[in-house]
C-alpha cells in the first residue's frame, strides 16, 4: 500500500485513555488508513519520531477565535497548541443567524472579543456561517447557536422576556441551525442581550435543543437573580437541564481566589444532579483568571437599544456620574486590577492595568473606563489579574487539576486573542497542562489527560470520525515531547509560542512543521 504520509516510530495514544504504544500511522488522504508497523510500506512522506508521542488533534471545547480566523486564517496561537478543532459561538455570543444589519450591530457590540468581522459577510444562517471556515482556514470550526443572537434577531437590543410565538419562533430558529450543523446551543454569564432571558425562557429554549440532538452550553450566569432559577450559577443550569432534558455542559469551571482548594463545594451540586439523572459534563483552562469585554461591566438599564444609545449614554455628563458610581460600587469584583487587553484607538495602553490607564489620565478608573469604552466605541478588552499570592494561583492549580480527573470533564483555552496583551491561555492552554501542570502535580497520567483533549469532547459535542487514533478516523494528530512540552505565555509577555511541540496534521495535511505553521489551510467546518 502506499501512504502519503507515514508518522513513524512515534509511541501513540489513541486517545481513549489507554497507555501509549509503539507504532506507526499511516495517512492516505484526509484519514488514517493504517496503524501498526508500517516499516516496509511506501509513502511520499516519512516523518521519523522516535522519542516523541503522537495524539489525536486536541479538540478546544470554548473558544471566541470566529473573528480572528476571518483576519489570520492561520491561527498560529491555537494551532501551535496543537489543537486542530476549536468550537465557536460560545457564551451566546456571536454573529450568525443574524440579518446583514443585525450582524453589522452585533459586530460592532462585540468588537472588543471578537474584532470587526468583513461588514458584508452572510451570516444569516449557520449553514452561511460554517461556509465561511470551511476550507479556509487552518483549524476544524464547529459553532454553537449564540443565545445573544436569536435574541437580537426577534427582540432587538431590549430587556423583554421570549414568549408566545417569539418564543416559538426562536425554538424554531434554534432547531434549524442544529440541523444546519452546529453542534449546539450557548448562553454567557453576563452578556446582552441574552443576559436579559429569565429561566423559563431558556428552559423552553432547551427543549429545542434536546429535540434536535444538540449540547447547551451553560456559562453559569452572575447577577440578575429575579430573572434566574436559584440566582443563577451552576443552579441555574441545572434546573434549566432537568426540566429541558438537554444535556448541559459547563463552561469554563474553576475555583477563584476566595474558593479555592474547595473544589468539593463547587462540584457537589453537579454531583446530586448527575445522581438523578441529569447528562452533565463541563471544561476548564489551566489559569487562575479570565478575560471579557468591558461593555459588560455596564448595567442592564445602560444596554437598552444597543451600540448607538450605550454610547449616546455615555457622552451624557448625568448618565456617565451614574454610571460612574455603579462601577465604583462594583463588589464582586474590582476594576483596579483589570488589565487592559484591546484598545485599537489607543494601543499604548494595552497592556497596562485600568489603575495605571487611570493615573496615566489623570482620573479614577471607573471614570477612565467610561473614557475608554466611548472613544473606543465599546472595543475593549480586557483581563483579570491573577492572585497575587502564589500558594493561592497553586491552590488553583491544583484544582484544575483534579477537575481535570473527572470523566466528565474536559480541557478548553476561551482563546480570546486581540489586541498586544491577550490573556495567555490563548497561547498557553493545552502545553500548560499537558507538561507544566501535569509534570508538577502528578494528578492524571498522560493518556488520561490526552483522553480529556481529544476523544472526550469529540464524543460529547458528536465530532464523528475525530478524536482518536484510529483508521477510518480524519487525520488530526499532533506530535509532542511528553518530557519538555510546557507553556511560555505569561500575563506580563502572553504571545509567546509554547514549546515541544513539532508536528501537526489537520484533515491529513502538516499544518506545523518543526514548531512553525506550514500556511497549509486544510481546516473544515464540524461535524
Amino acid at each position: 500500500m502506499n501512504f502519503d504520509l507515514i508518522l513513524s516510530g512515534g509511541q501513540l495514544l489513541d486517545g481513549m485513555g489507554t497507555p501509549a504504544v509503539s507504532a506507526d500511522v499511516g495517512i492516505i488522504g484526509e484519514k488514517i488508513e493504517a496503524i501498526g508497523d508500517l516499516s516496509q510500506a511506501r509513502a511520499r512522506r516519512v516523518i521519523p519520531l522516535q522519542g516523541l508521542t503522537v495524539a489525536p488533534g486536541f479538540i478546544d471545547t470554548h473558544t471566541h477565535s470566529e473573528g480572528a480566523l476571518l483576519h489570520d486564517p492561520q491561527h498560529a496561537c491555537g494551532l501551535r497548541q496543537g489543537i486542530t478543532t476549536e468550537i465557536v459561538g460560545l457564551d451566546g455570543m456571536s454573529w450568525a443567524p443574524l440579518s446583514p444589519p443585525n450582524f453589522r450591530l452585533y459586530a460592532r457590540y462585540l468588537g472588543g472579543i471578537l474584532g470587526d468581522p468583513p461588514p458584508d459577510l452572510d451570516m444569516s444562517s449557520i449553514a452561511a456561517f460554517r461556509a465561511h471556515y470551511h476550507r479556509k482556514v487552518a483549524v476544524n470550526v464547529a459553532y454553537l447557536v449564540p443565545h445573544g443572537a436569536i435574541r437580537l434577531e426577534l427582540l432587538g437590543f431590549r430587556g423583554l422576556p421570549l414568549r408566545g410565538e417569539t418564543l416559538q419562533a426562536a425554538r424554531r430558529i434554534l432547531r434549524k441551525g442544529i440541523e444546519q450543523g452546529a453542534v449546539g446551543f450557548s448562553t454567557g454569564a453576563a452578556y446582552y442581550p441574552g443576559y436579559w432571558a429569565d429561566t423559563r425562557e431558556l428552559v423552553e429554549m432547551c427543549r429545542a435543543v434536546r429535540e434536535a440532538g444538540g449540547v447547551y452550553v451553560n456559562e453559569p450566569r452572575v447577577g440578575t437573580p429575579c430573572r434566574a432559577f436559584g440566582g443563577g450559577g451552576i443552579t441555574e443550569g441545572l434546573e434549566i437541564a432537568r426540566r429541558s432534558g438537554a444535556p448541559v455542559h459547563f463552561a469554563h469551571l474553576r475555583t477563584t481566589e476566595e474558593t479555592a482548594g474547595r473544589l468539593k463545594e463547587l462540584t457537589a451540586p453537579i454531583d446530586r444532579a448527575k445522581d438523578q439523572g441529569v447528562d452533565c459534563t463541563m471544561d476548564i483552562y489551566p489559569y487562575p483568571s479570565g478575560s471579557s469585554i468591558a461593555v459588560s461591566f455596564l448595567p442592564g438599564e445602560m444596554q437598552e437599544g444597543g451600540p448607538d444609545a450605550i454610547l449616546e449614554r455615555l457622552a451624557d455628563p448625568g448618565q456617565r456620574d451614574s454610571l460612574r458610581d455603579h462601577l465604583e460600587s462594583r463588589l464582586f469584583a474590582p476594576l483596579e486590577p483589570v488589565t487592559l487587553s484591546c484598545l485599537p484607538r489607543n494601543p499604548h495602553l494595552e497592556g497596562k492595568s485600568l489603575a495605571e490607564a487611570a493615573l496615566q489620565r489623570g482620573d479614577s478608573p471607573a471614570q477612565t473606563l467610561c473614557d475608554l469604552l466611548l472613544e473606543e466605541e465599546l472595543k475593549v478588552g480586557y483581563v483579570n489579574a491573577p492572585p497575587a499570592i502564589p500558594a493561592l494561583r497553586e491552590a488553583i492549580d491544583r484544582d484544575c487539576l483534579q477537575l481535570l480527573a473527572r470523566p466528565d470533564a474536559m480541557a478548553c483555552s476561551d482563546i480570546t486573542p486581540l489586541g498586544s496583551a491577550p490573556h495567555p491561555r490563548c497561547y498557553g492552554a493545552f502545553p500548560r497542562f499537558l507538561g507544566r501542570l501535569r509534570r508538577r502535580h502528578r494528578t492524571l497520567s498522560l493518556e488520561t489527560m490526552v483522553q480529556r483533549m481529544t476523544d472526550g469532547p469529540a464524543r460529547r459535542f458528536g465530532m464523528t470520525g475525530r478524536g482518536r487514533l484510529q483508521p477510518g478516523y480524519f487525520a488530526d494528530l499532533v506530535v509532542f515531547d511528553p518530557d519538555t512540552v510546557t507553556d511560555t505565555a505569561t500575563y506580563e509577555d502572553p504571545r509567546q509560542f509554547p514549546e515541544g511541540i513539532p508536528w501537526v496534521v489537520v484533515n491529513g495535511q502538516i499544518a506545523v512543521e518543526g514548531g512553525r505553521c506550514t500556511g497549509v489551510l486544510a481546516g473544515q467546518a464540524v461535524p
